[in-house]
């Protein structure tokens, strides 16, 4: 078999493996413009994401790993991964629905669950179908009672590629007994080029006018607050690094910035979520979503510790996520936006992340 290579200096040889009986594989898509999106059925991960920068130059912007069995060992479960059923982090592993308790949550996260619990959608092989040069369309059935979660839950993930750089991330899923479900993809981007040391001087926009303040295992513990005249407030743009480090308590819980934000809209519909920009490659992504929030992580945890792609290494801060979501701990706050799915009704999501260069 040809062991062939994409722009990203990945082999589709090193990312073959039967993982519980089912074949991982790497898929590769392309649109006119030369942009490549790799993807992997371990996980529903993005594995690279060739870009252009100011230069003509294709670049890598999101961190990943050489070969599935890198991504088996490594220190980063949710690099580039649909996390689901519920991404994010739900309070002491347990939630109620229609007066039933499912207390039976994995605590992999301080005294909580975080983004589905041990074995979560990040690591599980989904089926997988490339429909087209630009299209791959991913399914997983999680069965009743898999990590605590009630329900048979089938899922729906299509990747699309479009002509204007555009990565489209539609989700669906459907259920035979009323559940909880909250999925989103967990690409840590870095616009300068994944193994650049920092995202500190990455200019961020956030359409949000309020935030989820978090307790110190990061469940959010009272009311939205207000951005404006504090370190959270990204209306318009900031550098990341500029107030990362500022004596604010929000910001020394995480170690940076790992909070919600609550998208300025009404109702479901596809609206604008953030912007960020590289004053190094002139790399431009904004994002788009139905969802209700995002999520800003800053790669606070990150070691360094182990070789990425290409050789890389990713300390700390050297890559921003937006994880555009509903709330943490929402099942149990009836005062969110809701996150429970009931059998007949279809759960639907979609985020776009748009690539562009400022010159």
């Amino acid at each position: 078999m040809e062991n062939k290579h994409t722009l990203s200096g990945l082999a589709e040889l090193d990312f073959k493996k039967l993982i519980d009986g089912k074949e991982t594989t790497l898929y590769v898509l392309t649109n006119k413009n030369g942009v490549e999106l790799t993807v992997t059925n371990y996980g529903a991960k993005i594995v690279s994401l060739m870009v252009p920068d100011n230069k003509g130059r294709l670049v890598d912007v999101v961190t990943g790993h050489q070969s599935i069995d890198d991504y088996l060992a490594s220190e980063e479960p949710y690099f580039g991964a649909v996390c689901g059923r519920y991404g994010n982090r739900i309070a002491k592993g347990r939630f109620e629905i229609d007066g039933v308790a499912y207390d039976k949550l994995a605590i992999n996260n301080g005294p909580n669950s975080l983004h589905g619990g041990i074995k979560g959608f990040n690591a599980v092989v989904w089926e997988a179908e490339q429909k087209d040069s630009r299209t791959v369309e991913l399914a997983y059935t999680s069965a009743d009672g898999e990590e605590g979660f009630p329900g048979t839950l089938r899922t729906k993930v299509v990747y699309h590629l479009s002509d204007e750089n555009e990565v489209v991330i539609t989700y669906e899923a459907e259920t035979d007994k009323p559940t909880v479900v909250n999925l989103t993809n967990h690409s840590y981007f870095n616009l300068s080029g994944a193994g650049d040391p920092s995202i500190g001087d990455h200019l961020l926009t956030i359409n949000a006018d309020y935030y989820l303040p978090v307790d110190a295992t990061a469940i959010p513990y009272g009311p939205k607050e207000k951005v404006e005249g504090t370190p959270m407030d990204f209306r318009t743009p900031h550098e990341v690094g500029a107030r990362i480090n500022d004596d604010f308590e929000q910001l020394h819980f995480g170690k940076g910035y790992d909070h919600t934000y609550i998208l300025n809209k009404e109702g479901g519909e596809l609206s604008f979520c953030a912007r960020c920009l590289s004053p190094q490659t002139g790399i431009v992504m904004e994002a788009y979503t139905t969802e209700p929030g995002v999520q800003l992580y800053t790669g606070n945890w990150m070691t360094g510790g182990f070789e990425g792609k290409n050789g890389q290494r990713y300390p700390g801060r050297a890559a921003l996520c937006l994880e555009t979501q509903h709330f943490p701990d929402s099942p149990n706050r009836p005062e969110y936006p809701s996150v429970v799915l009931r059998p007949g009704a279809v759960f639907q999501s979609k985020t776009i992340y748009q690539f562009s260069v400022e010159k």
